[in-house]
């Protein structure tokens, strides 16, 4: 086993890895997936297969009463319905809050005085180039949505608290959804 360093700072040339061939193997319309040799700090080459994705945004609607706003989706990767803070696709130029202020505003009918900047979170970092941006959506403001085409969704409206407790409980398992929440119920003292 390594020895800890103990300065999570320091810069460790060990670590990286020096791509020397790369190939798009496919190109679909969400994502693409290369292969890539890399070379290591040793000198040998490894090869590493990573999904490339434009990224997305989430956003947290909460309003006055603590309460936020969730949409239920059938997720097809697990074949069950999921809970979910409202999120999307960046599309190519687009800018991350304007995609979690348009997701808002499609999959709930929510607008919002307030958008807060909560960060950015990497998904799937071992083979995936996904950056999901945070956000929290205050002075909520409704109207209609207007889900995209064979987009189907059911709002629930919840406590924080509540949202918190299913988290806990496994009730709640999409991570982009999990930290959202938990950096949302950390801001508002919860």
């Amino acid at each position: 086993m390594t020895k800890p360093k103990g300065n999570i700072d320091a810069f460790d040339e060990q670590l990286i890895e020096k791509t020397v061939d790369r190939k798009i193997v496919f190109d679909g319309r969400v994502f693409q997936v290369e292969t890539k040799k890399v070379q290591l700090y040793d000198g040998s080459i490894s090869n590493r297969e990573v999904v490339l994705h434009n990224g997305g945004a989430t956003i947290v609607a909460l309003d006055d009463e603590k309460n936020v706003y969730l949409v239920r989706q059938f997720r097809s990767p697990y074949e069950k319905v999921i809970l979910e803070t409202p999120a999307g696709k960046l599309e190519k130029g687009e800018a991350p809050k304007d995609c979690a202020i348009r997701e808002l505003k499609e999959e709930t009918g929510m607008q919002a005085e307030t958008v807060t900047d909560l960060g950015k979170m990497y998904a799937t970092p071992g083979y995936c180039a996904e950056i999901i941006h945070l956000y929290l959506a205050e002075g909520l403001s409704f109207g209609d949505g207007n889900p995209d085409d064979g987009e189907f969704l059911q709002l629930v409206k919840m406590p924080l608290s509540k949202a918190i407790e299913m988290i806990e409980n496994n009730e709640i398992s999409d991570a982009k959804t999990m930290v959202a929440l938990l950096k949302t119920a950390r801001r508002v003292g919860i």
